[in-house]
């Protein structure tokens, strides 16, 4: 923790997301590293981790009215969730609806989603897969959860959830 100017304490971006999942009862691993950019720089410190390692985008529509997390090709996620073209959302658009910074996008963003404004989309693979990964949002940490608590903690969070295939 880190304090502000009011000499307050200021948690660290990842609390609230411990702080939910220990209220959920759901259990993670978490491993420390030096600060990911991109989940292709993450492969040397994830190798050791027995886990689906999910690269996360936060996208927007073409008018801009909704918003999107999701790990694949662009294309095929705007077809099919039938939404036209679908772009990058911008650094403003990331911390307003998900209260992280570039680099550190994750699902666990929606703690801070309260109008449920962005809807993620997933991969249906990664049903299969038994434990997955992502940043707590911050992005010199990982954890590593069950997917089934992964599901549990999105219906948790209220927002729409669509698998699709990538």
């Amino acid at each position: 923790m880190s304090e502000t100017a009011a000499g307050e304490l200021d948690p660290s971006p990842d609390a609230a997301v411990y702080a939910c999942l220990d209220r959920l009862g759901i259990a993670y691993a978490r491993y420390e590293h030096p600060p990911i950019a991109s989940a292709e720089a993450g492969e040397q410190y994830w190798s050791g981790i027995d886990a689906a390692h999910c690269k996360n985008l936060f996208m927007r529509n073409q008018k801009g009215n909704k918003h999107y997390q999701k790990r694949a090709d662009l294309r095929a996620v705007a077809t099919q969730i039938g939404d036209g073209k679908l772009s990058f959302g911008s650094p403003e658009r990331l911390m307003t609806h998900l209260g992280v910074t570039p680099g550190s996008v994750s699902p666990f963003g929606l703690i801070h989603d309260a109008g449920h404004a962005v809807r993620v989309a997933i991969d249906r693979d990664l049903k299969s897969s038994g434990k997955i990964s992502f940043h707590p949002n911050i992005n010199t940490v990982t954890i590593v959860l069950a997917f089934a608590d992964f599901e549990r903690y999105l219906g948790s969070c209220g927002n729409a959830v669509q698998y699709i295939d990538v």
